[in-house]
């Protein structure tokens, strides 16, 4: 990781911003009967479909994205040893929020 990327610190409403742009651009040719956009309030299977498969992609891009490698994304995914069944944006944008400002 550059020393600018680790210097770098975003702020809650930024984070939000760039994840909601991350997860439109990745569904954005995605064949969906959801609309009105991708929101904070957003459900990743329930709404945009995701598998398993697309939530490892969006790890690898908010890691790309924010510069920061192995963020401890096993907190967010798993809760008392079994992964859960449904994320929110707000979810991710919490999480994320708690990692970049460590």
């Amino acid at each position: 990781m550059s020393n600018e990327a680790a210097a770098t610190k975003f702020t809650h409403d930024q984070i939000e911003k760039d994840l909601v742009a991350l997860v439109a651009d990745m569904t954005a040719d995605w064949d969906l009967s959801f609309t009105g956009g991708v929101t904070p309030e957003t459900r990743l299977m329930a709404d945009l479909a995701f598998e398993s498969i697309d939530v490892v992609q969006l790890v690898v891009a908010i890691e790309g994205h924010f510069g920061r490698r192995k963020m401890p994304f096993e907190q967010l995914m798993m809760v008392d040893g079994r992964y859960v069944q449904e994320l929110q944006i707000k979810q991710i944008v919490d999480f994320l929020a708690r990692q970049l400002d460590a």
